[in-house]
């Protein structure tokens, strides 16, 4: 093995269509997820020695997506260390981004090359088969491809379609999107679970939400290809509204009182990311009312710059 080999994956902004990524719902119904990797980072970094961690605000479980990626590679004495730029618990996708970093950092390592697919599909295997984590695949993918992505999902299969943005329209996300991080760490988990559960007894109301969201993250992807920040941002407004039905806990006081500022100030639209009941929240701003809005929202949470990243790579 070389000295070192670093390597660092970004996590993602869900527009739309989290949860339809999920099995058994994706395999037979079909999911769709419009998602966006963000300049928010995991880095890993492998080298010979024995296992060590490095101080890192990741919990525990993060750090051990990467030992486990380790083991995977039959790289059981080599020394691994995990930095985030990302909040603990904040529904960006932060565990996926670990993981995908982990295994292309094992995979150069032992001087293997993998494909995007595969390190998201053995990142997503890692933690569902041997971290017992619950849990979808936009996440892996969006860390391994980067951009914009549009990802349909059915039984054993990902078709991935990126997205290519105009210049305008990078910049137009970039400065009318917000990440709010609530200061509120949440665990997905179990709301997870409860969400499948209710869509395995087939409860109406979860059918519907689940239904609509997916259609509502194809519509997206259209809109983000033709760079209409306002219907995204309409669009991510109502998708919000079917998401926090699906289960008590996603919604949270301050997420709520996040969003209704934000709105009253002028955004069009806005959602918690991932499984929410915690962690960050994105908001869609008008064109016009940006500063205002960011200042708003300024007081209730930690606004958290962004730009738009490229997939996993090799750092050296």
């Amino acid at each position: 093995m070389e000295n070192a080999i670093v390597t660092r994956a970004p996590t993602r902004i869900d527009f739309g269509g989290g949860w339809t990524d999920v099995p058994p719902y994706s395999d037979e119904m079909g999911g769709y997820v419009c998602n966006l990797a963000i300049s928010r980072f995991a880095t890993v970094t492998v080298s010979s020695g024995p296992h060590r961690f490095a101080d890192s605000p990741l919990p525990l479980a993060d750090r051990s997506i990467a030992h486990a990626a380790a083991r995977r590679f039959g790289l059981d004495h080599a020394s691994i260390t995990v930095r985030s730029e990302f909040p603990v618990g904040a529904g960006l996708g932060g565990s996926s981004a670990v993981g995908v970093a982990a295994v292309a950092a094992c995979a150069a390592a032992r001087g293997e090359t993998m494909a995007p697919d595969a390190m998201a599909e053995l990142s997503r295997e890692i933690e569902i088969a041997d971290m017992e984590i619950p849990g979808g695949r936009q996440d892996h993918y969006a860390a391994a491809y980067g951009g914009a992505l549009g990802l349909r999902f059915s039984a054993g299969r990902v078709d991935v379609r990126p997205l290519p943005l105009s210049p305008q329209t990078r910049t137009a996300i970039e400065q009318r999107g917000l990440i709010i991080y609530t200061g509120q760490s949440r665990n997905s988990g179990d709301t997870i679970t409860a969400v499948l559960d209710a869509y395995r007894d087939r409860q109406p109301e979860t059918l519907a939400a689940l239904e609509r969201m997916r259609q509502l993250a194809q519509e997206m992807a259209d809109t983000l290809l033709a760079g209409d920040l306002d219907t995204l941002g309409a669009l991510v407004a109502e998708h919000w509204q079917h998401q926090r039905s699906l289960h008590p806990a996603i919604p949270t006081p301050a997420i709520d009182e996040i969003i209704a500022r934000a709105q009253e100030a002028g955004a069009i639209g806005a959602k918690a990311l991932g499984a929410s009941g915690g962690g960050c929240v994105l908001v869609i701003t008008r064109a016009d009312r940006t500063q205002q809005v960011r200042d708003v929202v300024a007081s209730l949470g930690e606004v958290l710059p962004f730009s738009i990243a490229p997939g996993v790579k090799r750092c050296q």
